[in-house]
């Protein structure tokens, strides 16, 4: 158990500590009850990202000690949360909460969060049974589709001509449509190999979100709701599209994640 002493060398109660630091609960997600947590499993704040579970009923919330005075937000604390979240979501249902969710203590967590919503979340936790959230992504060879598009659109291999071996000064106007016209074509391609994508892996999955290209050149971003246990399905499923797609487009899959683009659970109060 954390202690703090004064400066006779005397414990001093945690609660007061708390107070005297302006110690807070900082709040990761809403888990089932019986959730066992690993001896790795670290969040952020003190002391070393300790976490723990405040229980109600058949629900209880991920919590760690946080110092409010301190910043949060820095991209070591982004990581650690998301860290937590997603090893939990291995094992079990979890319900998220925005980062930077924070109560005043364990009490607040208790009576402003577990007792009146305790109902509404275990049944989003019995929704999720067995579920997990999942990332494909996929990155378009940059050489593959600008083949396909100077083979397809004669316009776009017109101009490419037009600037070869010529300066940017003086095919200034050329560059720029022929940049217009790759971006709307893969904008075009993006779409149509997305439907692709979640039609070939329709059966392994219960939901699917697409996200926004995090690159100019993606093929697929999409996230998935999927049963954990089948993991090995979708895997073998989406190594098939893959071949289908050797050379075109490199496709990689992300999870078993928390359910980020499915559901997150709101602070209360």
């Amino acid at each position: 158990m954390a202690r703090s002493t004064n400066v006779s060398g005397a414990s001093v109660p945690k609660q007061a500590a708390r107070r005297k630091q302006n110690i807070a609960s900082y709040l990761y997600g809403i888990v089932p009850a019986d959730l066992e947590l690993a001896p790795d499993d670290r969040g952020l704040g003190d002391p070393a990202g300790e976490v723990h579970l405040v229980r109600h009923g058949e629900i209880a919330a991920l919590v760690s000690d946080v110092n409010v005075d301190q910043p949060l937000g820095r991209p070591d604390d982004l990581l650690a949360f998301e860290r937590l979240l997603d090893s939990v979501a291995a094992k079990a249902p979890v319900l998220p909460f925005r980062f930077g969710a924070v109560l005043a203590n364990p009490e607040a967590v208790m009576e402003e969060l577990l007792k009146p919503f305790h109902d509404q979340f275990l049944g989003a936790l019995r929704d999720l049974e067995g579920q997990a959230e999942y990332i494909v992504k996929g990155r378009y060879v940059e050489s593959a589709v600008l083949g396909e598009i100077l083979a397809e659109n004669p316009e776009a291999a017109s101009l490419r001509e037009a600037i070869r071996g010529r300066s940017e000064d003086l095919t200034r106007n050329e560059r720029i449509r022929l940049g217009e016209l790759i971006a709307a074509t893969i904008e075009a391609k993006r779409d149509m190999d997305t439907r692709t994508a979640l039609d070939a892996l329709a059966a392994h999955y219960s939901t699917a979100v697409v996200r926004e290209p995090s690159h100019e050149q993606d093929a697929v971003h999409v996230a998935m709701l999927a049963k954990t246990g089948e993991q090995r399905a979708l895997e073998k499923a989406l190594s098939q599209l893959g071949e289908r797609w050797e050379g075109r487009v490199n496709l990689r899959l992300l999870g078993p994640l928390a359910p980020y683009d499915f559901v997150v659970a709101q602070e209360q109060g």
